[in-house]
Parts: C-alpha cells; structure tokens; sequence
C-alpha cells in the first residue's frame, strides 16, 4: 500500500502508469490498454465488495470510462487504480493463435 497526493492505493507504486483504453469483453473480461502500449486482460468478476456490485449490471459495466487514466463506471461512482488493474491481470498477446 501507498499513499500519493493524499490518495491510499493497493499494492505498489508503478510511477506513472495510467490506462489508456478498456474495452469489455465476453464473462467481465475487459482488454486494457496501458500507457506503456502494453495490453492485458483484467477479469472484472473478481472485484469483491459492495462498492463494485453495481457492475454485475451489463449496462454499467460495458460503458467504462477513462477519467485521468483510470477505469471508472456509472458516471465516475466505481473506479478502480489502474496499478491494482495492471497487477490482477494476465498479460495478452494478440497474435497468440
């Protein structure tokens, strides 16, 4: 945990680290893109507590929006810390058959 301009974050400090795009895929699955150019795939089912429930609602969670290189839904009420994001997903390969 650490804690930047006063906001407490999960996991490590990747400086600069921001998401550039999140598209919803099939099952919660998004494809995320990094500031790094790197893609990954973030499985959304996995996000626990009541802050992220509203997200079981299809409508909700296949219109994220990026806000300051973070991921965030239902007009900015659920946000996720795009270091939390690039830790609890899997690395993508697009040319993988």
């Amino acid at each position: 945990m650490y804690i930047k301009d006063g906001i407490c974050y999960a996991g490590e400090l990747k400086e600069g680290i921001k998401i550039t795009d999140a598209k919803p895929l099939r099952g919660g699955m998004m494809l995320v893109t990094f500031s790094t150019g790197e893609q990954r795939l973030f499985d959304t089912t996995l996000l626990q507590g009541s802050a992220f429930a509203p997200l079981k609602d299809e409508k909700i969670l296949n219109n994220p929006t990026i806000f300051h290189g973070v991921i965030t839904w239902n007009n900015g009420e659920i946000d996720i810390a795009p270091e939390t994001v690039y830790k609890e997903s899997y690395a993508y390969n697009k040319d993988a058959g």
